[in-house]
């Protein structure tokens, strides 16, 4: 009896011990990561409203990096991010700048109009308004942001504009807020589909800065630990904030550069904290309202492209579309050869287009986000431009969890382009490893930790799956036929589509 009891006893402690180890070890971490390096939010920031300044700076030229140096500065300095590009022609560049900067002054003199006008009609009604002077400065960097935009990319790889760019929208004045074009386009009503092409569900605002710059701000709805539930669908999964900035961050790192520059910011939004709510489908009641904690909200900044009235883009149906229903299924998910019907249709039949979209589609299996119905192009560029990835903040939801069917287009047509494989190849290297040169980028935000351990784990595991499905592709079809060279390894100084166009 006594040792029954005894080993009754030995085995209690082992399962105690065990669940101490295993589950709430992993727990008080995640929590102290959490607590420990969110943010104070009342460091060093004041203002009134929605204008205010922010006195803590960023330096983005520099990162929290290890003794051994900077394994992103090293990953940024390898062969394969330094291939030279042909010099570009005036009509592969977006805009061109005497054009952009008379455009650009006009609405700052209608902008000045109207401030000019509100002031002199407040002071008649013994109404007061906020006067919010603009600096338009034709050297802002948001003006060089856009006139960098070419058919490659959306800014070059040594861009030092782009850093600056990261700090003035985390530190600039905002002057105003206002409603995005689709919330505009709801004309106050609580219904979606009253807009041709809703960019979801997620409230966000316009914000213009005192530069005359734009940025568009996403509010935090979700903490970064909490990972979203399995019976979440992904049309009404949450928004994340975070998920904005970190996905920049990946596309910098996978030298993409197709998405616009994102930073993470604290707003101010005194007095009596002020709360928001959309007017969108599942969000329109108000217990869905964000509001600060108390008075300050957390949130990205993504810089505005071009207006479409200088830079016309058109948004296209992934031909990976997902059902937007509870039942059915496209025709992708049950047809393996899909991808055959696919390379038969403009524009996918010819072109680097397909290529295009399947980056797109490692760069959002990486991120876990399954909510690509649509990309989007520059018109001026034609088939032969890029593939914008815009409105990532459905990725990073969930970190134990793979869905292999966002891969559908790399599975399914078995084709990656050369300089993508070799740089994916290039990040699962200990000397360059994508988790660990992520860390380092997100630390330069300041609302860092941006992603949770878990998730820059969750990187890693998944670009290995990226790497093992190429495998089965090379084996089944051979190397010939699954890899496309889309620049010449042995000079790095052309493109093939540009020699083709020599020919």
């Amino acid at each position: 009896m006594k040792r029954d009891r005894f080993l009754l006893a030995i085995t209690l402690v082992v399962v105690l011990t065990v669940d101490v180890y295993f589950v709430l070890l992993p727990r008080l971490r995640a929590w102290y990561e959490v607590s420990g390096g969110g943010c104070n939010c009342h460091r060093g920031i004041g203002g009134v409203g929605y204008t205010e300044r922010v006195s803590r700076k960023t330096n983005f030229s520099s990162s929290a990096v290890s003794r051994k140096g900077s394994k992103l500065k090293r990953l940024f300095s390898h062969p394969l991010y330094n291939i030279h590009l042909p010099d570009l022609n005036p009509d592969e560049r977006l805009l061109e700048e005497e054009e952009l900067m008379d455009y650009y002054k006009r609405k700052v003199n209608r902008w000045q109009r109207q401030q000019k006008f509100f002031l002199e009609s407040g002071a008649s009604s013994n109404i007061s308004f906020p006067n919010q002077p603009i600096t338009f400065d034709s050297d802002a960097s948001w003006l060089k942001f856009h006139l960098g935009i070419n058919r490659y990319a959306l800014y070059s790889k040594d861009d030092q504009n782009i850093d600056r760019l990261l700090q003035d929208m985390q530190s600039s004045t905002i002057i105003g807020a206002d409603y995005t074009q689709d919330g505009k386009a709801l004309k106050g009503a609580c219904d979606c589909s009253q807009v041709v092409k809703p960019s979801g569900h997620h409230l966000k605002l316009a914000l213009k800065l005192q530069d005359f710059g734009k940025a568009m701000f996403k509010p935090m709805r979700q903490e970064r630990h909490d990972e979203t539930p399995e019976d979440f669908f992904y049309f009404v999964d949450f928004q994340r904030h975070n998920a904005e900035i970190a996905s920049f961050h990946l596309d910098r790192v996978l030298d993409f550069r197709r998405v616009p520059p994102v930073v993470g910011r604290l707003v101010n939004i005194t007095a009596n904290n002020t709360c928001f709510f959309a007017k969108c489908l599942y969000v329109c009641k108000t217990e869905y309202a964000v509001c600060g904690h108390p008075d300050f909200l957390e949130g990205s900044m993504s810089a505005y492209l071009p207006g479409l009235s200088v830079a016309p883009r058109i948004s296209i149906p992934s031909p990976w579309i997902r059902s937007y229903t509870f039942t059915g299924k496209e025709e992708w998910e049950v047809n393996p050869s899909y991808c055959d019907t696919v390379k038969r249709l403009y524009p996918y039949s010819s072109g680097n287009r397909l290529l295009n979209i399947i980056d797109m589609a490692i760069f959002d299996f990486l991120t876990g986000n399954m909510d690509r119905h649509h990309y989007e192009i520059f018109t001026k560029f034609g088939d032969e431009g890029f593939l914008l990835h815009l409105d990532n903040a459905r990725g990073f939801g969930r970190h134990s969890y793979d869905e292999m069917s966002i891969l559908a287009p790399l599975t399914q047509c078995c084709m990656i382009k050369r300089s993508t494989l070799l740089k994916l190849q290039l990040l699962m290297q200990p000397e360059y490893r994508l988790s660990e040169v992520m860390r380092e980028s997100l630390a330069r935000d300041p609302l860092g930790p941006v992603l949770t351990e878990l998730h820059l784990q969750a990187l890693d595991r998944r670009l290995e799956r990226i790497l093992r499905s190429v495998s089965r592709c090379v084996k089944k079809l051979g190397e010939a036929k699954v890899v496309v060279t889309d620049f010449m390894e042995n000079s790095g100084t052309s493109t093939e589509r540009d020699q083709k166009k020599g020919r």
